[in-house]
């Protein structure tokens, strides 16, 4: 038999073992004094710390969460097996987001637009990822528009009698911005665009390349239903299924070499042929915002008419983003790309890409990356900026048009 001393010991486990539990329960309700001091003492990042979601906003994972309510969503679409030339941009959305680091959502008041996006009247949620099949496109195409059509149905968290959100069309929906993935993942995007707007979509599409090719472009002989749903021939596509509105559309930025012996990729008969084309050396004639005058003629301003904004990183030059699946010479500088994507925050923006970043691609400074973590702050910001309820002034916060600050065609900038 056990001895005394052995019993008193074992009991003495027993209640220190209950008293540690004890303990345990009662510290789990943290006094409010010691959460305040906690919060002091703890709550704050350096952007060379923490977790690698976009600009450090707290990530949820949307699609298994339906309770889960935003104004502006961010979400990421690896995808790249619908590519023509070279893959990687299935590592593009984890590119970016490690990218945006140094946009804290203390430090990130955007001068030109005069508000802060991450701290004004948006809640903006970064999402995370859909878990895109690399196996089979379409499957994965469809997991994307189901994705897509979840995430942009759920009503904003600012409801439309708000003071604060979009107004029109827009008005009480939430919106998305989706790190790419190739180009092919605008294709689902319109489709579920189209299918809560009930009406077809603007594009203004930046990029190198038409991305109107009809598939026959790639092979004539060796063709299937699924292979028209490539990064070339979405819009093409699109177009066909009556999803966008062509009239108003507009190509950006284009610089890509056609096919066979003349120019029939442009003249075509074909509901994409709509779409007007600015090249991207038309800059040194217009300048940045002679490209935003064009482009605010062709698209217009009416908050009844959805547009969608497709950025292709390609539409930069190689010497500032390599990091690119289809790269062109020639083509913007980053500073060109983020003035036109300033000039045009009046455009009724409802959803928005930036692709084919592709990182194994990019150099040693990543700044592929970093340009498109950039141009995404600067979609976020004009999203945010045009429910703030009130006339926030343009070019660097100014109440006011400055003189002799215009548009090549005389209008005050937008």
């Amino acid at each position: 038999m056990p001895g005394w001393k052995s019993i008193l010991l074992g009991l003495l486990s027993l209640t220190g073992s209950s008293l540690s539990c004890a303990h345990h329960d009662d510290g789990d309700v943290v006094p409010e004094h010691e959460r305040e001091e906690l919060l002091k003492k703890w709550d704050q990042e350096w952007s060379f710390s923490g977790i690698a979601s976009f600009a450090h906003l707290k990530p949820v994972k949307c699609l298994i969460e339906p309770q889960e309510r935003y104004d502006i969503a961010v979400i990421g679409a690896p995808f790249d097996t619908a590519v023509s030339y070279r893959p990687g941009a299935r590592f593009g959305p984890r590119a970016i987001r490690a990218a945006s680091a140094r946009q804290m959502p203390g430090t990130a008041f955007n001068t030109r637009a005069g508000i802060n996006p991450y701290k004004s009247w948006a809640t903006v949620k970064d999402c995370g990822d859909i878990p895109v099949t690399p196996f089979d496109n379409a499957v994965a195409e469809e997991q994307m528009y189901q994705a897509f059509l979840e995430l942009g149905s759920r009503p904003a968290l600012t409801p439309s009698s708000s003071k604060y959100g979009t107004k029109g069309i827009s008005a009480g929906k939430s919106k998305l911005l989706t790190l790419g993935g190739d180009h092919s993942v605008a294709l689902p995007a319109l489709r579920a665009l189209y299918e809560i707007y009930q009406k077809p979509i603007t594009v203004l599409h930046f990029d190198a390349h038409l991305d109107t090719w009809n598939p026959a472009r790639y092979s004539a002989y060796w063709v299937s239903e699924q292979s028209a749903f490539n990064h070339g021939s979405f819009f093409h596509k699109a177009s066909r299924m009556g999803l966008i509105n062509n009239s108003t559309s507009a190509h950006a930025g284009l610089r890509t070499r056609l096919t066979g012996v003349d120019d029939s990729d442009y003249t075509n008969p074909g509901p994409e042929q709509g779409f007007m084309r600015i090249h991207a050396d038309d800059i040194d004639e217009l300048g940045p915002m002679g490209i935003v005058d064009r482009l605010a003629d062709r698209i217009g301003l009416d908050p009844e008419e959805p547009v969608y904004l497709s950025l292709d990183i390609d539409v930069l030059d190689p010497s500032t983003a390599p990091g690119t699946g289809t790269p062109e010479p020639g083509g913007w500088t980053t500073r060109e790309l983020i003035r036109i994507l300033r000039g045009v925050e009046k455009l009724n923006i409802v959803g928005a890409d930036i692709v084919e970043v592709s990182p194994s691609y990019d150099n040693k400074g990543e700044t592929t990356a970093l340009a498109a973590a950039q141009a995404a702050f600067e979609i976020i910001t004009t999203m945010v900026k045009s429910g703030a309820g009130e006339e926030l002034g343009g070019w660097y916060g100014r109440k006011e048009p400055v003189k002799g600050k215009k548009g090549s065609k005389g209008k005050d900038e937008l």
